[in-house]
């Protein structure tokens, strides 16, 4: 009996979260619908946003996923992010994720941002949950649009950002993304 319950268990668990090896399936998304899908998210009047997507699409080609969410940071010399939002793979999975990090820098402010993250080689949806180191700059005197590289293995996220608030600096650390929300940034 136990062991009918854990076949129906993982056969209920493969058809809701795909596998690595059925996530992906070597499906990407191509340039015009990352814009369209990017400019819809953050708005008609986001200017400068098409520039950054090109450049990514200049420098890593086409993500297989891409995570549209919001997050809110702040820091004077350590600091912290947390942020949650929605991963869609072009396969057509999607999945909720949280994700969180600490920083230390010459960093001092605070912001609210729209974010929207470009994933490359991303082998299954849940392969996002781990670690990426990350090195961010930014300069926000009520606005502006930050973008940054952070990689783990092959996995490859590039965040688009579109903030508010009053922060400038530079700072070292890493994004934690996982299955729920927490206030630990470590």
């Amino acid at each position: 009996m136990f062991s009918k319950f854990v076949m129906i268990a993982m056969l209920a668990s493969s058809v809701l979260w795909p596998s690595a090896s059925t996530a992906e399936e070597g499906k990407t998304f191509d340039q015009s619908t990352v814009l369209e899908d990017a400019t819809a998210f953050f708005g008609e009047g986001a200017e400068g946003i098409g520039e950054v997507i090109k450049k990514a699409f200049s420098d890593l080609g086409e993500p297989n996923a891409y995570i549209r969410g919001t997050e809110a940071s702040g820091a004077l010399g350590i600091g912290a992010r947390y942020g949650n939002g929605t991963l869609v793979a072009a396969s057509g999975a999607s999945r909720e994720v949280h994700w969180t990090g600490p920083s230390i820098g010459f960093d001092a402010g605070g912001n609210v941002s729209k974010v929207f993250t470009l994933v490359y080689n991303l082998p299954g949806i849940d392969a996002i949950f781990q670690r990426f180191p990350a090195v961010d700059g930014s300069i926000y005197v009520v606005g502006g649009i930050s973008a940054n590289y952070h990689q783990s293995e092959n996995i490859v996220l590039a965040p688009i950002r579109l903030g508010a608030g009053l922060r400038t600096g530079i700072n070292v650390g890493y994004m934690k993304y996982t299955r729920k929300k927490t206030w630990n940034p470590f």
